[in-house]
């Protein structure tokens, strides 16, 4: 049988406050195909699925579905009548109901009382779908891969016509990863369309019939799996055409101690609970390394892994040689490690306390609470950082949360700084800042590993990891798949080692 469109998103706008999400995006998807949808962060991929599931209204534009002009989605509730179902990457089912109640839970009246039929019905749907769990079993008891395939059962009971995947296979195993393609493959064969959003190339490749490429807002293209090699899909997402691509580099005075090549960290085998395959891992003196990889590659997991910040599973790490245990970031900070998070505002600023109190908190935690620092050091503490990095501020006494985003990120950097590590890590330190103040950061990384401190920097925008770093290490889901440096050091390497040497 022959495809036929399933659904039609055309011209689709949308706009927030100062943020235009999505430029007339269009997209296609045919009733029993696999579609990913692919992009990097802030490419709008989320923001097209909000729309089509009535989470978010559209500003412009047209839905059709299934050979209805013009449908109208105004909110979750909707799209579910109209037969679009979402299973999220965060499981949103009852741990403690059974699989049959989390199947038929909230789906008209009286659905639940008639318990008999109920089970029958949910084990009819696990069978027909070669889900290995019971009606009768409490949800709670099933591995994460069996409850995500429990919540895809619940959409296609509910006539679901096309299938909204959100990064579904993120917290599953290789063995789990292949029963949940098993299922999305028995669905595909029943006609079910498939949108499939994911970080994963080697998945794309191995379970997708098309992908559709988003970025900055706007469509890149739609594609055949088959016409697009996997260096021109990364090339696609990071907006960069192999025959364009710039050899940027680094331009600034390289550390010179006689201790230059001494390895400050290194790290053997080491992996985590976040999800990460083993990887070897060092940095010497006054370097600057890096990270790189699409979204969801692993890079934070990495550095969280090294600074303690992730329970560590496997692995050994020595510092200037000498084995030591990091069971957590305090111990990071007793080493001398320091860590900017890459969420800035979870992870980073309390914003509630002063631009002081946020600079000297780091140092507050080693000294410990009880040992509270006078207001006179305080105040020159954090007057002599906000002069160094220039952080635009009223006072030291302004509260955090209403500087820019720029500024909030210079004062986690002083903080950081006050403690004068030997090894600072930044993950994404200047996303979603502007321009200048990129730049003063760039600036002030190299200066502070021409006087020898180590630093691992990470930056979804290569051009910036090209402009500061010596050495990458390069990732791919979830594991390293290669080293460059020297001549190896360009954007057209850095592409190609990521989509696997194609």
């Amino acid at each position: 049988m022959e495809n036929v469109t399933m659904l039609e998103m055309r011209g689709i706008d949308k706009t927030f406050p100062g943020v235009r999400a999505l430029q007339n995006v269009d997209f296609t998807l045919r009733s029993g195909e696999i579609h990913a949808l692919m992009g990097e962060n802030g490419a709008g991929k989320s923001t097209l699925i909000k729309v089509l599931t009535g989470v978010y209204t559209k500003d412009a534009g047209v839905i059709n579905l299934d050979g209805q002009y013009n449908v109208k989605i105004h909110s979750p509730q909707d799209a579910q009548k109209l037969g679009i179902s979402t299973v999220y990457q965060e499981i949103t089912l009852c741990p403690n109901l059974t699989v049959a109640e989390n199947m038929y839970i909230g789906r008209g009246k009286g659905a639940v009382t008639h318990w008999r039929k109920m089970n029958a019905d949910a084990d009819k749907i696990l069978k027909k779908l070669d889900i290995p769990a019971r009606a009768t079993q409490q949800l709670g008891t099933c591995s994460i891969a069996v409850q995500q395939m429990v919540a895809i059962a619940r959409a296609v009971d509910m006539d679901c016509k096309v299938l909204i995947l959100d990064e579904p296979t993120s917290s599953l195993d290789e063995q789990e990863v292949e029963k949940l393609f098993g299922l999305m493959r028995d669905l595909k064969a029943l006609g079910v369309g498939i949108i499939f959003v994911t970080h994963f190339l080697d998945q794309v490749y191995e379970v997708c019939d098309r992908i559709t490429v988003l970025r900055d807002g706007q469509l890149v293209g739609e594609y055949e799996i088959k016409d697009l090699p996997r260096v021109q899909l990364v090339a696609k997402m990071l907006g960069k055409e192999m025959d364009d691509l710039s050899d940027i580099k680094g331009e600034h005075a390289l550390y010179s101690g006689e201790d230059a090549e001494t390895k400050v960290l290194e790290a053997e085998k080491l992996s985590s609970n976040a999800g990460i395959k083993p990887f070897d891992f060092y940095i010497k003196k006054g370097e600057v390394n890096g990270f790189t990889g699409l979204l969801g590659s692993g890079r934070s997991e990495c550095v969280r892994a090294i600074f303690g910040a992730d329970r560590v599973i496997t692995g050994k790490v020595r510092r200037n040689g000498k084995p030591v245990r990091i069971r957590g970031p305090k111990d990071a900070m007793k080493l001398g490690i320091a860590y900017l998070p890459e969420d800035r505002k979870n992870d980073g600023i309390v914003g509630d306390l002063s631009v002081k109190e946020n600079i000297i908190l780091a140092l507050q935690v080693m000294k410990g609470f009880f040992k509270p620092f006078t207001k006179a050091q305080a105040s020159a503490f954090a007057d002599e950082y906000i002069k160094k990095l220039n952080i635009k501020t009223a006072s030291a006494d302004t509260p955090i949360k209403s500087l820019s985003g720029g500024n909030q990120q210079k004062v986690i950097l002083a903080r950081w700084l006050l403690m004068h590590p030997e090894y600072l890590i930044l993950d994404e330190p200047t996303r979603g800042i502007d321009v200048g103040t990129k730049v003063d950061i760039q600036k002030l990384v190299l200066e502070l590993a021409s006087d020898g401190m180590s630093i691992t920097f990470i930056s979804s925008e290569t051009d910036e990891m090209l402009r500061t770093c010596s050495r990458l290490v390069v990732m791919r889901d979830r594991k390293v798949v290669g080293e460059l440096s020297g001549e190896d050091l360009t954007q057209s390497k850095i592409m190609s080692t990521i989509a696997g040497g194609e």
